[in-house]
């Protein structure tokens, strides 16, 4: 069975193959027995990653899909040194990649029947920098954003629209996207803060207080919880670790998402 789950990994819905729309390609798994219209996370790679590779992760994957969710992995397009990533930064050329994954979930409910509404975008370091910079955009276009080790580039917007329903995971000891940020590409590109990026969320979100409204320990995991008005949380997991997708991170996203 686990052969049988790895193989259909990469596919389109058990098709050999990436699914493709006329704007790019994108990988779907579905869940066994599902009820239409299923819910959906959309998952976003990392820089030099992909739909496939995304799907090579079993663990995730069926943890989201023993739960009910499809789950839908797109391809990047943007090339910079060789590898692949999202164009969240202003001014970057290349695809809209927020119009692209549009015409993903709009191909996806038209042929596998996902639905519209109950839909997360996830995304894991540039995927999760392209999660924030969507949000921020176009709050509408997923109902929930799960980032990980990934927020915004300074100089981050002043504002975004909202509000949004959030829940950001990173790990304590991340070096290759700092919680304080850090320059890239000889000082052209600057990682923001991700402190100062959830602030910007709360303000946006209209919290009364920045102080958060619950603070816990989920065994190694530090978590701080924000409900400020309707459709309009944040949760920040810390975890032990650096620059990788923690253990259980499927579950406890859910968890928080199906938690209105």
């Amino acid at each position: 069975m686990a052969l049988a789950a790895s193989t259909a990994s990469a596919d389109c819905a058990g098709s050999s193959g990436a699914c493709e729309i006329s704007s790019g390609e994108y990988h779907i798994s579905l869940p066994d027995d599902a009820q239409r219209p299923m819910p959906v996370v959309v998952f976003l790679h990392g820089y030099g990653g992909s739909g496939a590779g995304t799907m090579k992760n079993t663990g995730m994957v069926n943890a989201l899909k023993s739960r009910g969710y499809a789950v839908i992995a797109p391809n990047a397009t943007r090339r910079r040194n060789g590898n692949r990533s999202w164009v969240f930064y202003p001014g970057w050329e290349g695809r809209d990649d927020a119009v692209f994954l549009r015409q993903v979930m709009a191909d996806a409910a038209d042929r596998f029947g996902v639905s519209q509404q109950d839909t997360v975008l996830a995304g894991f370091s540039a995927g999760g920098f392209m999660v924030n910079y969507l949000a921020c955009a176009s709050p509408e276009d997923f109902a929930a954003y799960a980032p990980v080790a990934g927020g915004f580039w300074r100089p981050q917007p002043e504002t975004c629209n909202g509000p949004v329903r959030l829940f950001h995971s990173h790990g304590w000891g991340d070096k290759t996207v700092p919680l304080e940020g850090r320059y890239l590409g000889g000082k052209q590109f600057q990682q923001g803060d991700i402190y100062a990026g959830l602030e910007l969320w709360r303000q946006v979100n209209g919290c009364e207080t920045h102080a958060p409204d619950r603070v816990w320990q989920d065994g190694e995991t530090l978590r701080r919880r924000w409900d400020c008005n309707e459709g309009a949380d944040i949760e920040l997991s810390l975890f032990p670790g650096g620059h990788t997708l923690p253990k259980g991170w499927a579950d406890k996203m859910l968890d928080w998402f199906e938690t209105k």
